[in-house]
């Protein structure tokens, strides 16, 4: 009687999609280092993102969240604050906040940065991963942030431009208005699968309004 040896594969990277929020728990699988909740902005912060960008101001803001307190909401007084005049500045306010407390609640995460920016250029031209645990992203107004999915390009060639795909069909690219989970270097077991991804080339004039989430603690 012969004795077999058992091998355990390793679970293969994927990155997941759909329509309602509950996808964005998938983030939390051991194989999963991508989560995009495909929906739709409402057409009042559609309106106001695009007003914004329009009125062709910088906006960089950053702060860090306390949510220790779950009862709670995210104090975003502050946030955007030169723009509250503007129409639809309540709902966009009320969407962010959403976002905090959801991100919040799905990693227990205690402390929050928030960065929400408009941007005129790439910040992150080159494929790249992120040493953080998992990152949300989102794009009010504007082109979306790209990325590959698992074994198009290698990692040992981040950085290098030669290196990366030219093809259209092997870059994706996150739509406005949806919201991604980027699992990074810094979660626990998923060293050397962090999502492989980079900002989007903009064309002269063209900016973005984007915001992320970071867990601090």
């Amino acid at each position: 009687m012969s004795n077999a040896l058992a091998c355990t594969a390793e679970p293969l990277i994927q990155q997941v999609s759909g329509e309602t929020p509950e996808v964005m728990t998938r983030i939390l699988d051991e194989d999963v280092n991508l989560a995009i909740w495909q929906r739709q902005l409402p057409v009042h912060i559609v309106d106001f993102g695009a007003l914004l960008l329009s009125l062709d101001e910088p906006l960089a803001d950053a702060i860090v969240i306390d949510m220790s307190d779950e009862t709670t909401p995210p104090n975003l007084r502050d946030l955007a604050c030169r723009f509250n005049d503007l129409e639809g500045y309540t709902g966009f306010i009320a969407d962010v906040s959403w976002l905090v407390s959801a991100y919040a609640c799905l990693l227990g995460a205690k402390r929050i940065g928030l960065r929400l920016r408009t941007l005129d250029k790439a910040m992150c031209p080159r494929f790249h991963v992120d040493h953080v645990p998992v990152r949300l992203i989102t794009i009010y107004a504007g082109m979306g942030s790209q990325w590959l999915e698992e074994g198009v390009m290698e990692r040992r060639q981040l950085g290098q431009p030669h290196a990366e795909p030219t093809r259209g069909a092997l870059i994706q690219q996150i739509s406005a208005g949806q919201v991604a989970l980027l699992k990074g270097e810094k979660w626990q077991g998923n060293e050397g699968a962090g999502l492989i991804h980079r900002s989007p080339a903009l064309a002269a004039g063209e900016r973005r309004l984007i915001l992320t989430l970071d867990w601090l603690a």
